[in-house]
């Protein structure tokens, strides 16, 4: 999968997804095949060897990398928004939108979880190689970790939460001062941002190794139930995709005034290639042709469109804090309230920033800075990523309903206002 960013300067990452699914599968099948016998303690040693340092590799790129994208995804929503009412009214319906999500996904996917628990095994097998689950955060706890005394020692620590929100609020301020200034800093930060996307992608390259050594060890710890995790893994991250997803429909069919049933037939050749390319750039063309079809105006077609795929993505807070309390039910972690909702400010920041990236890479550089602000240990993302490739289609069909239904939405509101 090949996918070019939308920001400027950025490299194009190749993402070995179908490798990466394939490692996965190999140590699967291999942890189940060699199960008790006496191939497996070589295999335990050099694999998860490998899969451990793979795994550190993969934590080391994640500061540096969120740094540069979300004071680059949070400059260029900005300057957006500073594109007249137009521009305003629509960043400010994609924000609540985005807000909306993630507060969906940290209701409904712990009641998922609770009515349909992860297989017991696979979790036990996962919970003795995470970090020790400690007591349930508090206000006072979240309140504090936002708010450190030293912004480098939380760095040198791997405190995401602090970090995404002072880089958050440099961003803000950046744009009180002047232009050459702010543009050297937005240089920078585009730059440090690159850089990273090409060491992320040598990172991945070695993805269906690493992949294969975390996978080794499950599967001859928990047997079947890994690969029964794996899929109710699936069914629950695309749940939360799936409410997004017919949000967007009943967002179209209120607010933004349409019919069904001219709706449905106009998104048809939309979902089509959605499911064809798993991609929201490559799927611009289809949509601005249903936008059409549906009534909605040039002038605010050709411009909330491309908006939209530029600086939004519907599904991400849901489906990525969907993740991050997976993972916590997952290694036992607990989480209060105030730890959830700090996931769903992050989340929502993160969100930010990660637009036009391939899922994978999407995947590693949004969901650890939510699971590391909720106190959720990161070690079971490095597996999860690797089935990423059948969420990511709820991912793309829920980013193109939602953005065909804001497009539509914010032309219904400029033309009562007209």
């Amino acid at each position: 999968m090949k996918v070019q960013s939308a920001a400027a300067g950025f490299p194009e990452i190749k993402v070995p997804a179908g490798l990466t699914f394939a490692g996965l599968v190999l140590g699967l099948v291999s942890g189940l095949a060699f199960q008790g016998t006496a191939a497996m303690e070589p295999l335990l040693e050099y694999g998860g060897l490998a899969g451990t340092v793979w795994l550190r590799m993969l934590q080391l790129t994640i500061l540096p990398l969120v740094v540069g994208l979300v004071y680059t995804g949070i400059s260029q929503t900005l300057a957006a928004a500073n594109g007249g009412r137009l521009a305003r009214r629509a960043v400010g319906l994609f924000f609540i939108v985005l807000l909306a999500a993630g507060t969906m996904a940290a209701l409904l996917v712990p009641a998922l979880l609770t009515a349909f628990p992860i297989p017991e095994r696979a979790a036990a097998a996962l919970r003795g190689t995470a970090a020790a689950a400690g007591e349930v955060p508090g206000f006072r706890e979240v309140l504090l970790a936002m708010m450190p005394e030293n912004i480098f020692a939380s760095a040198a620590s791997g405190a995401m939460l602090p970090i995404v929100l002072f880089v958050s609020v440099f961003a803000v301020a950046a744009t009180r001062i002047a232009e050459s200034p702010r543009r050297q800093l937005a240089l920078f930060f585009e730059g440090l941002a690159a850089a990273m996307m090409v060491v992320v992608g040598w990172v991945l390259r070695l993805a269906p190794i690493g992949v294969f050594g975390l996978a080794l060890p499950l599967a001859a710890s928990s047997g079947s139930d890994a690969i029964g995790a794996l899929a109710h893994y699936i069914l629950i991250v695309s749940a939360a995709g799936l409410v997004v997803l017919l949000g967007g429909i009943v967002l179209a069919l209120t607010l933004g005034g349409q019919k069904p049933g001219t709706f449905f037939r106009a998104m048809t050749p939309v979902y089509a290639v959605a499911l064809s390319t798993q991609s929201s750039l490559a799927s611009l063309p289809a949509m601005l042709s249903a936008t059409r079809r549906m009534g909605v105006r040039e002038a605010t077609t050709d411009f909330v469109l491309p908006l939209a795929v530029a600086i939004f993505r519907g599904t991400s807070p849901a489906m990525n804090m969907g993740v991050a309390i997976y993972a916590a039910y997952l290694t036992g972690t607990p989480l209060s309230a105030w730890a959830l909702g700090a996931g769903v400010l992050v989340a929502f920041l993160v969100s930010l920033s990660s637009v036009s990236l391939p899922g994978t890479l999407s995947f590693v550089i949004s969901v650890g800075p939510i699971a590391n602000a909720m106190g959720v240990p990161i070690a079971p993302l490095a597996l999860l990523v690797a089935v990423e490739m059948l969420p990511d289609i709820m991912r793309t069909l829920g980013n193109v309903t939602m953005d065909v239904a804001t497009t539509a939405t914010v032309d219904r509101a400029q033309e009562r206002d007209s």
